[in-house]
């Protein structure tokens, strides 16, 4: 099976094609189309590694929803000092369609006379 790890949002994402995933949010419109960084590709038995050998791969993505994450609670205390904080905080994200995991297409140089 076919994979590779993408970037988005300064986080990185092991991704497989036809898979729903969730990454920082991205300013597009849900519909759209968008193409991550790739870090690495493989496909089982062969990987490429390192940004500059895998320039030439593509991972497209179709944006499905925006939301927020549940809410995570942040409580702070110190013991006998009636010191108390609650903070409260929602994390923004994207959820993308993994359309094709691929090569870009090269386009010859030669000329044709």
């Amino acid at each position: 099976m076919a994979y590779a790890i993408i970037e988005a949002g300064g986080k990185q994402f092991k991704v497989a094609e036809g898979q729903v995933i969730q990454v920082p949010l991205i300013a597009a419109e849900v519909g759209s189309s968008v193409e991550f960084d790739v870090l690495l590709h493989g496909d089982g038995d062969t990987a490429v590694v390192g940004a500059d050998r895998a320039a030439g791969a593509r991972v497209t993505a179709k944006v499905i929803e925006h939301g927020r994450d549940p809410k995570v609670i942040v409580f702070k205390k110190k013991r006998r000092k009636g010191y108390k904080k609650i903070h409260g905080h929602r994390q923004d994200f994207t959820a993308v369609y993994i359309e094709s995991l691929g090569e870009e297409k090269q386009i010859s140089a030669e000329k044709t006379d």
